[in-house]
């Protein structure tokens, strides 16, 4: 159950997540910054929705696991799964390769900051639509990347196919590619092949660390917002 702080707080913000995968998906969600969500984690069956309430101001993501299973009892996901061994992420984030979508809400009060990342890699496509506020701009990343997801990258399921995209950081772990040590700012971490290759197919996602310019989205607070997998 969700507290009445996030229905009636006057900047609570209500995320309708949508799954028009042809496949059962279950969306994680990740409080890093104020009270909790509604809900950790849950299934959507293929053409379902549900809502999840957000008591303002907030930071945290939304993600989705598929290929899962309840075997012996404890549930896992072999692409983007938050490790508790429930459907409930509980406050465990995705483990990498994962679609990201991030929300600072109500920041200072008055302004939303939402973005599509793929810094962690990809594992699903996903769409985020303000609802109900004129001039506020949708994001994406609409493309099934995994399709087309270079070998050293690709991780496969057991029947080969593949199910995430890592990114050039998670792979190689080396500082020009997680903009870490000397390439820690936005002047010496620049785009490389790879995060070029996520820019390319989705351009208003992040693709390595400092991708602000074309990435981060704002609107007014108190706004509710409609994602969608595989849009």
């Amino acid at each position: 159950m969700y507290s009445s702080a996030a229905t009636k707080g006057v900047h609570s913000a209500i995320f309708t997540i949508k799954n028009h995968c042809p496949y059962t998906i279950w969306p994680g969600v990740l409080t890093g910054q104020g009270s909790p969500a509604s809900s950790t984690g849950f299934e959507l069956r293929s053409q379902a929705s549900s809502t999840v309430y957000i008591p303002a101001p907030w930071s945290g993501r939304v993600w989705a696991r598929f290929v899962c299973s309840n075997a012996g009892g404890r549930f896992s996901c072999r692409s983007a799964d938050c490790g508790t061994g429930q459907v409930a992420c509980k406050g465990a984030g995705a483990i990498p390769p994962a679609t990201l979508v991030e929300f600072t809400l109500a920041a200072g009060g008055g302004t939303d900051f939402y973005d599509v990342s793929l810094v962690d890699g990809f594992n699903l496509p996903v769409s985020v639509v303000p609802q109900g506020k004129l001039g506020c701009r949708s994001t994406n990343c609409p493309v099934d990347i995994n399709a087309q997801c270079p070998g050293e990258l690709s991780i496969k399921n057991r029947d080969g196919g593949t199910i995430g995209c890592k990114s050039a950081c998670l792979e190689f772990k080396q500082p020009q590619f997680c903009c870490t040590g000397a390439f820690s700012s936005p002047s010496t971490c620049k785009p490389t092949s790879y995060s070029q290759f996520f820019k390319n197919r989705c351009p208003n996602a992040y693709s390595y660390a400092f991708d602000d310019r074309s990435s981060t989205f704002t609107c007014s607070a108190g706004t509710n917002y409609l994602i969608t997998f595989c849009p």
